[in-house]
């Protein structure tokens, strides 16, 4: 967790800054983060970050055509040196906050005004990997914004502390819930927060929409029901999730040993979500999910240790990046090699 003086120095960052620009990563965590920042100091803007595996300059120069005065980056695990070098080329604080292990940010310290708030990075008791949700929800401490802050929790595999007083607060939207994603797949939480990583494939526009519609809302209830300002979202999830499921059904029935791989094209990448219902559905197999776009193969991993098996695996593609959670990984390759990165995967495993 974060130390009360790192919530403090948070908490001065955010009073001081009069027109921030919120950079975060392109999921639930990421959005409930901007959004319990934003309903809770009520300005700055919030811009989804979509290029992987690593935040590039173009996101500072936005930044800064946005007029911004401090940066904060949520939920994003690799800045670009382009980014650094663009952020303290206008000469802007940066304030990073995530919950994932990257060398890169213990390297981050030659640029003046960047600010590092990550709790896997802290000594002895204060290390951790709790979203960034939670980490943002403890410095907030709205009450009336929990059920923001428990989406951006278990759509990220976790159980937050304070998931008792929201079951006490809106019993009907929670139940016999043991694990995150039993509340992620079995309980009306679990329905909105899956709203949310669909939202996050549409254009941007849309996506400036539904930030601004949840800003607005009052209760959950709101944000899958016939509300003034979701009607783009709710069509969107609509169709989405009708994809979801002709994909999800077909993979299912790619189960092969201790592995299920499945690889799928188009114009949307839903390999994150959909590794997580598998993972879910079937514990005690390694998943992965390629979405293949052209040359490129973006591959979403699940299983008991699958970081470090990837990062065996990725020795024989030097081309190839990868990363992520113990359990929860993530990988780019050529398209080409993907069968390859398949058979070698299965060998680690078997």
């Amino acid at each position: 967790m974060l130390t009360k003086k790192q919530n403090k120095e948070i908490e001065e960052h955010l009073n001081k800054a009069q027109n921030p620009v919120f950079l975060y990563d392109n999921d639930a965590d990421g959005l409930c983060s901007f959004v319990l920042l934003r309903r809770y100091i009520g300005r700055g803007k919030g811009v989804a970050i979509r290029s992987y595996p690593e935040l590039d300059a173009g996101y500072a120069k936005r930044a800064q055509e946005l007029g911004a005065d401090y940066i904060f980056v949520l939920d994003k695990p690799v800045l670009s040196r382009a980014f650094f070098e663009e952020v303290d080329r206008i000469q802007v604080p940066l304030i990073w906050i995530d919950h994932h292990e990257a060398s890169e940010q213990e390297s981050a310290g030659e640029f003046e005004n960047v600010h590092i708030y990550n709790p896997t990075l802290n000594k002895g008791k204060d290390k951790s990997s709790e979203p960034v949700t939670e980490m943002i929800y403890k410095i907030t401490k709205r009450e009336e914004d929990i059920w923001i802050a428990v989406m951006g929790c278990i759509a990220d595999h976790h159980m937050p502390e304070f998931a008792g007083e929201f079951a006490e607060s809106y019993p009907d939207m929670w139940g016999n819930v043991k694990k995150p994603f039993d509340a992620y797949y079995g309980t009306e939480i679990g329905r909105i927060a899956r709203s949310l990583n669909f939202g996050l494939k549409d254009s941007i526009t849309r996506v400036v929409e539904l930030q601004n519609f949840l800003i607005k809302c009052k209760h959950p209830n709101e944000v899958l029901g016939e509300e003034r300002g979701n009607a783009s979202f709710r069509e969107t999830f609509r169709l989405l999730k009708d994809k979801y499921e002709r994909i999800l059904e077909s993979a299912e029935k790619e189960k092969k040993g201790k592995m299920i791989f499945f690889s799928y094209g188009g114009e949307t990448s839903m390999s994150a979500d959909l590794a997580n219902e598998l993972s879910y559905r079937n514990p005690g197999k390694y998943v992965l999910m390629a979405f293949v776009k052209g040359p490129i193969a973006n591959i979403s991993l699940r299983g008991n240790g699958v970081k470090e098996k990837l990062l065996n695996v990725l020795k024989e593609f030097p081309a190839g990046t990868g990363g992520g959670h113990t359990d929860a990984a993530g990988a780019r390759i050529k398209s080409d090699e993907l069968e390859r990165f398949r058979q070698l995967f299965e060998e680690k495993i078997e």
